[in-house]
């Protein structure tokens, strides 16, 4: 057998682990050659594809970023797009199915091929925002946590020295897993998420009170979250190749009005694209080969629109329907535990 490898949508710590981890399996255990598609799906689209053997992924699960390429293209459009054509790619090149590594978008046109086209196609959750239905976390969200809590670690020194209010806007567009998860590893004083509308007079009470125990208040966002009176989350940056805003900003919104509400001098630090870079750590290696592993024996079972997926300890497989169709919140009670300890 012959499978295609993609790595689509934004680009995150574990992606090469899993390549890894399908290659290694796929070689030893099933005899399987694998070649890969350059920059996600404009490689589908376009043809434009690479071998990939056993020694190219030697050593490769500590490498952070992906060795394909990745892209926010969408396999419906362009001249090479849509299932006909994808399938005709396909079957001159010898390719039997598809691995599509990816988030929520990158799976939902997974799920189109395969329902529309009847491509050969098996996914593997990929976000760091920990934002899939389905798995119970997505490998990339334990180092961006990482990342996000050694910033507010950093953050937390400079603002004692000078007495200031730090924001700190971390990624998460629906969701606010990692600003939850770091907030409360780091010690933020108040974490604000998309699930969660929080008033600025909250907020400022939230920070003022820090203030009155002689410390200086640290404020964790998440890039998606609002306040009552917005009708969307802050954008500026315009759209993305599906269609979506571009977020970003929310804490540059929110510093200025803590500062002039409370009278303490207020900064804003956008972590944007460090939460994205580096080594995966051992968990992420870990979680992403057994999903690379996992997906190959899921190609052979002839799964086809589905995907492997994490449930407790042990790796399943779903359907993609079933980690689109929904968003993995942040639950009520999660959010009434942390916030304990605002203040």
């Amino acid at each position: 057998m012959k499978i295609g490898i993609l790595t689509s949508g934004g680009d995150c710590p574990g992606l090469n682990a899993v390549i890894r981890g399908a290659v290694l399996n796929g070689v030893i255990t099933h005899d399987t050659e694998f070649v890969g598609f350059r920059n996600g799906w404009r490689g589908v689209v376009e043809r434009d594809i690479v071998p990939i053997t056993r020694h190219d992924v030697r050593g490769l699960a500590k490498t952070g970023g992906t060795i394909l390429g990745s892209s926010r293209t969408n396999p419906f459009e362009g001249e090479g797009g849509g299932p006909e054509n994808i399938q005709r790619m396909l079957d001159a090149e010898g390719i039997d199915a598809i691995v599509a590594i990816g988030g929520e978008g990158t799976l939902t046109a997974a799920r189109r091929l395969h329902d529309e086209g009847g491509i050969n196609v098996v996914g593997v959750p990929k976000t760091i925002d920990n934002d899939l239905a389905a798995t119970d976390y997505s490998f990339g969200f334990d180092t961006a946590v990482q990342i996000a809590t050694e910033a507010i670690d950093r953050l937390r020194t400079t603002a004692d020295s000078h007495g200031r209010c730090m924001v700190l806007e971390v990624m998460g567009r629906h969701v606010g897993w990692i600003a939850l998860h770091s907030g409360m590893a780091g010690g933020a004083h108040a974490i604000l998420i998309p699930e969660q509308p929080q008033s600025i007079e909250q907020i400022c009470e939230w920070v003022e009170s820090v203030r009155s125990r002689g410390r200086a208040p640290l404020v964790v966002v998440a890039e998606g979250f609002t306040l009552p009176d917005m009708d969307e989350a802050h954008s500026h940056k315009g759209l993305d190749a599906f269609n979506r805003p571009r977020l970003g900003g929310i804490a540059d919104v929110l510093a200025p009005m803590i500062e002039a509400r409370t009278g303490i001098e207020s900064r804003a630090t956008v972590l944007g694209h460090i939460q994205r870079g580096g080594e995966p750590t051992a968990y992420d290696r870990v979680l992403a080969t057994r999903l690379g592993m996992a997906v190959v024996d899921a190609v052979y079972e002839r799964a086809w629109g589905s995907m492997v997926t994490l449930r407790g300890t042990d790796i399943q497989t779903v359907a993609i329907a079933d980690a689109v169709h929904s968003l993995n919140r942040v639950p009520q009670s999660r959010y009434d535990e942390a916030k304990i300890l605002f203040g």
